[in-house]
């Protein structure tokens, strides 16, 4: 497996002192901040936006985690400021131009990714896997914070990670994202994920503070 990174879910952080929870992310070394981008079509909410990423991209270098839950990425990828290094994954669902998605966020320089949404096979996207970096298996279906796992994760993680090593794309990294607390995150850790979307399960937490929070969750997977 690739090293564990943490990719922290600024929809969950403090939107009224955002700086604040980016400085902590900051100290603590987090890899990636992740941007849910909902339409409010594609999923039933709506949450951050290209003038959200715009602001945060001023006040810090760290990469961006892009998670595009939208109904045609391929026409709205020049809304965002992508940039080399980024993550930027569609979802599998959202697109009849799967292929030419991917192609462009990589002629942008960035990491292409293809996120699964619980009913979602894995068997769908191996035609892609030429083309990506990153398969987040979605732990919840897409939308919103604050979901319980699905049973069937786990397993999906499995299928997932052996899939790719049985190819030869043991580089393609695995992300997890929801629910992912300091019970489930070793689990997951166990079936395979790399990359981990933590929002309000384990990184955001009353009372805690983000940078214990992150070396919980790190501790909580080593082997």
């Amino acid at each position: 497996m690739l090293p564990v990174k943490l990719s922290a879910s600024l929809m969950c952080a403090n939107l009224l002192e955002i700086e604040k929870d980016i400085r902590e992310l900051e100290k603590s070394g987090i890899e990636y901040l992740h941007m849910d981008i909902m339409d409010g079509v594609f999923v039933p909410n709506l949450m951050l936006n290209n003038l959200f990423l715009k602001a945060v991209r001023s006040i810090t270098t760290l990469p961006f985690d892009i998670h595009l839950m939208i109904t045609n990425p391929e026409r709205k990828l020049d809304w965002f400021d992508i940039k080399p290094n980024d993550i930027v994954s569609i979802h599998f669902e959202s697109t009849s131009n799967v292929l030419g998605s991917l192609q462009l966020i990589e002629e942008k320089g960035a990491l292409p990714g293809i996120a699964l949404s619980p009913a979602t096979s894995i068997e769908s996207i191996r035609y892609l896997l030429d083309n990506i970096k990153m398969v987040n298996v979605m732990a919840v279906n897409p939308g919103f914070a604050g979901r319980k796992m699905v049973p069937m994760t786990l397993q999906k993680i499995k299928d997932t990670r052996t899939m790719l090593d049985n190819l030869g794309y043991e580089h393609i990294m695995v992300e997890v994202d929801g629910n992912v607390s300091l019970n489930n995150a070793p689990l997951m850790r166990e079936s395979g994920a790399d990359l981990f979307v933590v929002g309000s399960s384990g990184l955001f937490l009353p009372n805690v503070e983000i940078q214990k929070a992150t070396r919980d969750l790190r501790n909580c997977m080593k082997q």
